[in-house]
């Protein structure tokens, strides 16, 4: 993927949803190649509606877009960054934000 035949830049936008069968919310991170990042999260929102309705899970109306700054592409292109600030050591920090015991995750076995 590439700009150089199509004007704007890449952006990828991070949508949460809620599921509405089960106690459950998912983070959903999407690319866009648009003239702004404006334009990214106004094209991620239309497309997280229709999501939302077509498999159990209801958009909450949380997105937050990362401009990818390059026009490449690539193997290791980092598509999404977000700093928080915490006091919390390592193990604690994972253990509440990302690995708390209640994700679906996949894996290759």
């Amino acid at each position: 993927m590439s700009t150089s035949k199509t004007k704007g830049r890449w952006y990828s936008v991070r949508c949460i949803f809620r599921a509405t069968d089960r106690h459950a919310y998912e983070e959903r991170i999407t690319l866009w190649l648009t003239e702004s990042i404006d334009a990214a999260i106004r094209e991620a929102e239309v497309e997280a509606a229709q999501y939302g309705r077509g498999g159990g899970f209801v958009y909450t109306g949380l997105a937050q877009a990362y401009d990818l700054k390059s026009a490449q592409i690539t193997n290791g292109s980092e598509v999404f960054s977000l700093i928080r600030s915490s006091d919390l050591e390592p193990n604690d920090y994972i253990d509440k934000f990302f690995d708390t015991g209640a994700e679906f995750q996949q894996r290759d076995e």
